[in-house]
């Protein structure tokens, strides 16, 4: 099933449910409307106004990390690493949050059901989006598992939420958690066969893994992280050289097949 994804953008005034403070890092922001959330899929993201800031002027894009339609919750997976997210940290219960949503395309759902064996592949805030990807492939009745890896084991995110959904492997660059080295170098990728590939994180590291999966011929599928300022392709911050000429990440991707982009792989 293909998600083409063709929907309208709302700008939508919502209301903090919790502002939960993961990690000295990392905050996740759980939003509410009194109406019930717009249609959203993996991969998708959001642009938020940060009110309160004096430096920031432009809306800071985040992923969408997870949908609680029990609850009408969208949830922000934010990095701490200026003045505009740090500000979105400090938000409470009950603050009004500014958002447009949903931006951009996001990950293709295969059709296999049962017989798809996904890995999801994360590095640090890059393991934002693969939460409710893992949760719709799931639900679909394929076998994810997933591949998260950090600088450290205090730096590992979310765990038990991605446990509920398939296996979870870990890696860490200081061995403290998992297994020591970088998500391409983890032995579940000698031990298991699987029919394909997601990814988000660093650039290095997804380079890594489409390689990886080039040479396995398995289809994959990245979440590219360029800077995106508008979040429309209008300003042109965001464009990647694909096989299709200029993209704007923000408006046809940030999901890409690795065979539409011109990496070295």
């Amino acid at each position: 099933m293909d998600f083409i994804t063709v929907m309208k953008k709302h700008i939508l005034d919502l209301l903090v449910a919790e502002n939960l403070r993961l990690h000295e890092h990392y905050a996740l922001l759980k939003l509410t409307a009194s109406r019930p959330l717009p249609e959203m899929v993996p991969g998708q993201f959001a642009e938020v106004r940060v009110d309160g800031s004096p430096t920031t002027f432009l809306r800071r894009p985040i992923s969408i990390n997870f949908i609680d339609r029990e609850r009408n919750e969208v949830w922000l997976l934010i990095q701490l690493v200026g003045d505009g997210t740090r500000r979105l940290a400090q938000y409470q219960k009950g603050d009004v949050v500014n958002v447009v949503l949903p931006l951009g395309n996001g990950f293709t759902l295969p059709a296999g059901g049962a017989e798809e064996h996904p890995l999801l592949i994360g590095g640090g805030v890059g393991t934002a989006p693969l939460l409710y990807l893992g949760q719709q492939l799931a639900e679909m009745g394929c076998r994810p598992s997933f591949l998260l890896g950090a600088r450290s084991g205090n730096d590992l995110l979310q765990l038990d939420l991605f446990a509920r959904y398939g296996e979870v492997y870990l890696t860490t660059e200081d061995g403290s958690r998992g297994e020591r080295g970088y998500v391409t170098q983890h032995s579940v990728l000698s031990q298991k066969v699987f029919t394909r590939l997601y990814s988000c994180g660093p650039k290095p590291m997804m380079v890594a893994v489409a390689r990886f999966a080039k040479n396995r011929g398995i289809d994959c599928e990245v979440s590219l992280e360029n800077r995106m300022a508008c979040g429309v392709g209008a300003c042109l911050c965001c464009v990647e050289n694909t096989t299709e000429g200029h993209l704007c990440v923000c408006k046809e991707g940030p999901v890409f097949n690795i065979n539409k982009l011109l990496w070295q792989i």
